[in-house]
This record gives C-alpha cells, structure tokens and sequence, in this order.
C-alpha cells in the first residue's frame, strides 16, 4: 500500500509491502523499527519476542513516547506481562495490522509527538 504524506526530512512511510517498508529517503526489510530521527532493520520477527530488553536499544537511540507495533496483515496483542514491562519504560504502545500503524506513524509523526514504528 503506498502513502502520500511525506516529509523529506523525516523517517515518514511512503508504502509498505510484505516484507519491505519504503521511507522517504531508504527502503528496509521487516521486522525493523523506525521513529523520528532512528531507523534501522530489527530481530524482532513476533510479537513474542518484543521484550522490555528487545525494546531497549531502539528506544534508546531516539525519544518515544508511545511504541506502535505494526503485526502484518492481522493484529496481534502484547500479553499483560509485556504491557507491564513496556510500561515501566514509561513507553504506551498500541498494536494493529501493518498498514494501519504505517498510517498511525505517519499521522503522529507530522504532528511532532515522539513515536516509534516497530513492524514485524
């Protein structure tokens, strides 16, 4: 699906494929992360895998405030547990197919909140 807000001098969604993810200045393979200033390819391949830990080095390179987990063409949810230690991050996340967080990222990234896009 591909997107038409962009911004050259931010990490905004032009589309999304299975498998692949096209920004405004680079193209990636998922799983990867991105927020406003960081994006990089991940080893995040479920939603099982997402751990405070996991989480940690991503969010560290840039300052977000709400983590949306794009789950491909289903949503899927985090456990309690999960929510809890992510949570703890003071880190909120929403979980939802892949083409509505490309859409949610991009919506909340041009109104300058500090968000992350982890696509699985």
């Amino acid at each position: 699906m591909e997107f038409s807000q962009q911004e050259n001098n931010q990490n905004s969604v032009i589309s999304v494929e299975p498998g692949g993810v096209q920004l405004a200045h680079t193209q990636l393979k998922t799983p990867c992360f991105i927020s406003r200033n960081f994006f990089t390819e991940t080893s995040i391949h479920t939603i099982e895998a997402i751990t405070k830990t996991s989480l940690f080095s991503l969010s560290s390179q840039d300052d977000i405030d709400l983590l949306i987990i794009g789950t491909g063409t289903s949503p899927q949810f985090l456990s309690a547990k999960q929510q809890v230690e992510i949570q703890q991050m003071q880190i909120g996340t929403e979980s939802m197919n892949s083409e509505s967080a490309c859409r949610s990222f991009n919506l909340l990234l041009s109104d300058v909140r500090n968000v992350g896009l982890l696509l699985l």
